[in-house]
């Protein structure tokens, strides 16, 4: 509505078969955009590379926004190199992918979806840091080479998500002693923009009571 995109498409491992996909392509579609939505590990180099060239010449890919992720929390001693790599693979090896495989595309937004975890650390979230640290970098190499890219580290969202969903009330009273307010959908789009229009490889999403 605010911004004119009216070509969309949306990615993730499960495409139409996640919840709630088929509900949101419809709202979409009352927005007046044209949602389509596809099956793919961003993970993988091949089946990614084939899906970005069936983009249609006539509506070609423009922006990029990466917003993959994997929680494994544990605390340092516990996290072995299976448990580093689940949490490291959609973020980093993810990102890589895209970086690569659009490097020679024209695009006007490259957008990686960071944590306040690599700023701030958290407890039993070192991979978690660790990999959103490495997104953090990526922007500031992607401008290096002139190309667009912007990291936005979040802090803890309202609504649940797949993600989120398994929090108990004490780690949300946690969060909430540390100071960090959970951002309501709202607010996190308006700090979306704000990031973009920003202009820089780095900010922080993260109001603090």
């Amino acid at each position: 509505e605010e911004h004119g995109a009216r070509h969309l498409l949306l990615v993730s491992r499960s495409g139409l078969k996640a919840k709630g996909a088929k509900e949101l392509r419809a709202s979409l579609k009352e927005l007046g955009c044209d949602a389509q939505i596809a099956a793919c590990d961003v993970t993988d180099r091949m089946a990614l590379s084939e899906l970005i060239d069936s983009i249609a010449t006539e509506h070609p890919l423009t922006a990029v926004i990466h917003a993959a992720g994997v929680l494994d929390d544990g605390v340092i001693e516990s996290l072995d190199g299976e448990r580093l790599r689940q949490v490291m693979a959609p973020k980093v090896e993810g990102a890589i992918n895209l970086h690569e495989l659009t490097e020679n595309l024209e695009l006007s937004e490259f957008v990686l979806f960071s944590s306040a975890a690599a700023t701030l650390g958290n407890p039993g979230q070192a991979n978690y840091a660790a990999a959103n640290a490495f997104l953090d970098a990526l922007a500031h190499h992607r401008r290096a080479l002139g190309l667009p890219g912007t990291s936005m580290a979040w802090g803890a969202w309202a609504m649940a998500t797949a993600m989120t969903g398994e929090l108990t009330e004490a780690d949300l009273a946690r969060l909430k002693r540390g100071g960090m307010v959970q951002l309501s959908d709202k607010d996190g789009l308006e700090l979306f923009d704000a990031a973009l229009g920003a202009g820089e490889g780095f900010t922080l999403q993260i109001p603090l009571d």
